[in-house]
């Protein structure tokens, strides 16, 4: 009675592993399906600019709003995200040297990149959060690529998108999604918004933050972070809310300067490199923002 016990469990164990190991291929084959399909994007493009306002305001924005991070203050390309367990990311190259990826970019490209998470050839970026620059006006993405276009050619790294097993199956699942199959791309361009310490500049400028903590700003597991990455707070009033930690600008400005919380913690993940950039009207709309919401249970 004993070993028929033991035969029986060792071949529901057996079983457990063999499903376990035609699920994980199945979802491998969809994601490298998903990785390589062509995505068909509706792109306006928008004409070149070198004006001194332009480039500034690019400026601007690419240190501000996690340019930076993803690859690096002179755009050559940087590694963001290492686990040291098969997880490892990394920005482009995104000057016109040696490994840059945009030497060939007409203005369409330029749109359906950044925009829609989409490259030249119709397959989506891997690793581009899109969906954090989907809403940028047309000006502003005109001065954004202004900018870039302006870097000095440098040597660089292609995109480094190595993921592990687990991560893969997921995305293949859908669980995961890259910033392509998560936009509206049939949303027409955002409508210019007059910079100030306003609730439609604050709604503007949170649009930045979308990728790590939901459509509805409301926290939880970021999509695609390692295991050891805490989730995104919830930045509404609802419950489980980070925002009381925050009674005045003041102290939500401080947090963004300094990378601390009022209690002197550490803020882990978030890209402090780009926002501590940020200046003083953008981050006092996106406070009023944050407070006008309405309340969301977290994640």
């Amino acid at each position: 009675m004993k070993s028929k016990w033991i035969r029986w469990t060792l071949a529901i164990l057996l079983g457990l592993v063999v499903f376990a190991a035609l699920v994980a291929a199945v979802g491998v084959q969809r994601a490298n399906s998903k990785m390589i399909r062509q995505v068909d994007v509706p792109v306006k493009p928008v004409a070149f600019r070198d004006d001194p306002q332009s480039l500034a305001r690019g400026k601007y924005l690419y240190a501000s709003r996690g340019c930076v991070d993803c690859h690096g203050a002179a755009g050559t390309g940087a590694i963001f995200a290492d686990d040291g367990k098969g997880l490892r990311i990394g920005g482009p190259n995104i000057t016109t040297g040696t490994g840059g990826v945009v030497a060939g970019y007409q203005p369409v490209d330029w749109v359906r990149s950044i925009r829609h998470g989409v490259n030249p050839k119709g397959r989506a970026l891997m690793i581009m959060p899109s969906e954090d620059y989907n809403r940028l006006t047309d000006d502003d993405l005109a001065s954004l690529v202004a900018y870039v276009r302006s870097l000095a050619p440098a040597p660089g790294q292609g995109a480094v998108v190595e993921l592990p097993l687990p991560v893969r199956v997921l995305y293949g699942f859908g669980a995961i999604k890259d910033a392509a199959a998560k936009i509206n791309h049939s949303l027409p361009p955002q409508q210019p918004v007059a910079e100030g310490v306003t609730l439609a500049h604050g709604a503007y400028v949170a649009n930045m933050c979308i990728g790590c903590h939901g459509e509805k700003l409301a926290g939880g597991k970021i999509p695609g972070g390692p295991p050891d990455w805490p989730a995104a707070a919830n930045l509404t009033p609802g419950e489980g809310s980070v925002m009381p930690q925050y009674p005045t600008d003041e102290a939500m400005t401080r947090m963004f300067k300094t990378g601390k919380r009022p209690d002197g913690s550490t803020v882990k993940v978030m890209p402090f490199v780009s926002l501590r950039e940020m200046n003083d009207t953008d981050l006092r709309a996106m406070y009023l923002y944050l407070r006008s919401l309405p309340p969301q249970p977290k994640g």
